[in-house]
C-alpha cells in the first residue's frame, strides 16, 4: 500500500511525475471530472484547519468523488479515547482514501499500520506537512520554471515549523539547491535537520541580510500553539516581519511563499507586489491535492517502499507532542546517517 506520509516517501522522479499531473489538471479540467466518480474521501482532522482540509474537499469533489469525514476531534469517537489506530480500522470500511490531519506527531505513520487504504498525512504536530511541500513546489515550479539551483530562504519558526521541515527534506534533493535559514535563536533549525543540508545552507538573523540572496523566501508565523511557555511566543511573535522597505531589497525575479494563514509577519502592502505568490500558492494546493488522490489511488496495490529500517527499541520517546507517548503504539527507532538512534514516529533523538 502507498501512503505518502512524509516527502521523503516520493522519488524525486514521482514528485515530478505528480507535479506534472497537476499542471495537466490545470490545463484540463475537464478531463478528470469523473476520475474518482464513486470513490470517497475521509477527512480526519485532528486540529483545525482551514486551507487543508478545504482544500481537500475541492480537491476530491472537482475529481467527482465524495467527502466524508470531522473536522473537529470532539465531535469523533476520540473524544471517548478511541486510538488512532482503532479509528482508522474502521474508517477503512467506509473510505477509499484518508488525509489526515492530528496534533500528535506520528499520528498518521501509526495510522498507516493500520489502514486498508491509503493516507495522505494533512500534517502531524511540528513534524511533517507533505502536501503544503508539493503546493509549494508546484508553485515553484509554476512561477520559477524549475527546482535546481535555487536558494531558498526560509524565515520564522524553522524549530517547530513542519512545512519548512517538509520543503526541506524534498528540495535538497534538487541539484544546487542552497538554503538560507532566518530566525531568531530560539526558533533555529533543529541540528538534526541542519546536518541532512550539509555545507548547502547559511544563517541569518535579519531579513535585511538574506533578502538579496533569495530565488524563493518562505515566510512562516511564530505559532503559538507550538509553546508550552505563552511569555516566549509573546517575545517572539513579531521577530521578522516583511514589508515593503524589505522587499525592496530583494531580486526582480524573487517570489515570497507562505503557507498561511498570516498573522502580521507580512503587511497587507506587500500583496500588491507581483513578487508575492502566497495566494496563487493557495489555489496551487487544490490542483496538487486532486493529483495526489488520483495518483494514491492508482497506485493503491503498490508497496511502499520504505525509506526507514525500523527497529523495535526499550528507549522510549521523551517528545512530548510523539504518538508513542499518549497511544499504545510499539516502540520503534532507526539510525540516521549519523548513527544517531532515531524515534521511528517523529524523528527526535532517543539518546
Amino acid at each position: 500500500m502507498r501512503h505518502l506520509l512524509d516527502p521523503t516517501d516520493l522519488s524525486t522522479a514521482e514528485i515530478d511525475a505528480i507535479i506534472e499531473r497537476a499542471l495537466d489538471i490545470i490545463a484540463h479540467k475537464e478531463k478528470y471530472a469523473d476520475a474518482c466518480r464513486g470513490k470517497k474521501l475521509a477527512t480526519l482532522f485532528y486540529e483545525p484547519s482551514t486551507r487543508t482540509r478545504l482544500s481537500f474537499t475541492a480537491a476530491m469533489m472537482e475529481l467527482g468523488g465524495n467527502v466524508l469525514g470531522f473536522s473537529d476531534a470532539r465531535s469523533s469517537s476520540v473524544s471517548k479515547g478511541e486510538t488512532v489506530a482503532d479509528t482508522i480500522r474502521v474508517v477503512s470500511a467506509f473510505a477509499d482514501i484518508v488525509a489526515m490531519r492530528h496534533y500528535k506527531e506520528g499520528a498518521p505513520r501509526v495510522a498507516s499500520e493500520y489502514s486498508r487504504i491509503p493516507i495522505i498525512n494533512a500534517g502531524d504536530g511540528g513534524h511533517s506537512h507533505p502536501t503544503q511541500t508539493m503546493t509549494d513546489l508546484l508553485t515553484i515550479r509554476r512561477e520559477l520554471g524549475h527546482f535546481d539551483h535555487l536558494t531558498v530562504g526560509l524565515c520564522g519558526d524553522l524549530k517547530y515549523g513542519r512545512t519548512v521541515h517538509s520543503l526541506i527534506k524534498a528540495m535538497r534533493r534538487y541539484e544546487g539547491v542552497q538554503f538560507v535559514l532566518i530566525s531568531p535563536k530560539e526558533l533555529r533549525l533543529p541540528d538534526y535537520m541542519k546536518n541532512e543540508l550539509g555545507d548547502n545552507y547559511r544563517e541569518c538573523s535579519t531579513l535585511e541580510e538574506a533578502m538579496p540572496l533569495v530565488d524563493v523566501l518562505y515566510m512562516t508565523r511564530v505559532q503559538q500553539e507550538r509553546f508550552a511557555d505563552k511569555a516566549e511566543y509573546e517575545r517572539l511573535k513579531d521577530s521578522f516581519i516583511l514589508d515593503t522597505e524589505k522587499m525592496a531589497l530583494g531580486k526582480p525575479s524573487m517570489i515570497v511563499l507562505h503557507p498561511l494563514p498570516r498573522v502580521n509577519e507580512i503587511t497587507v502592502e506587500v500583496d500588491k507586489d507581483p513578487r508575492a505568490a502566497y495566494f496563487r500558492q493557495v489555489e496551487n494546493g487544490k490542483y496538487v491535492r486532486m493529483a495526489l488522490i488520483y495518483t494514491l489511488l492508482q497506485w493503491k496495490e503498490q508497496a511502499q517502499p520504505s525509506a526507514l529500517t525500523p527497529t523495535a527499541t526499550d528507549c522510549p520517546c521523551h517528545n512530548d507532542r510523539c504518538i508513542s507517548t499518549t497511544e499504545p503504539v510499539e516502540k520503534k527507532a532507526y539510525r540516521d546517517a549519523d548513527g544517531v538512534l532515531r524515534c521511528f514516529y517523529c524523528d527526535h533523538s532517543l539518546g
